[in-house]
């Protein structure tokens, strides 16, 4: 199942992502061999993730976030929780 979710980042920056294994992906992250983005800023922390049906719907979902601004993105992390 694809999986959209948010890191929060050591210097208080917000990362979106999708992968369809959470658990993976965050031990990649947590490693620097994820992302660029990623790589400078561990330790990261896991603050929101969602379920999608399809890879595609979850690519959909991420552009979504990354176009929302960091209140935005703090308001969806809070409501998730």
């Amino acid at each position: 199942m694809p999986y959209v979710y948010i890191l929060k980042c050591r210097d208080k920056t917000y990362y979106t992502g999708y992968t369809v294994d959470i658990d993976r992906r965050l031990q990649e992250h947590q490693e620097g061999l994820a992302s660029k983005y990623t790589r400078g800023r561990t330790p990261v922390e896991l603050v929101y993730i969602e379920s999608q049906a399809s890879k595609s719907e979850a690519m959909q979902r991420e552009y979504q976030i990354k176009r929302l601004t960091k209140a935005e993105k703090q308001r969806l992390i809070e409501q998730g929780k």
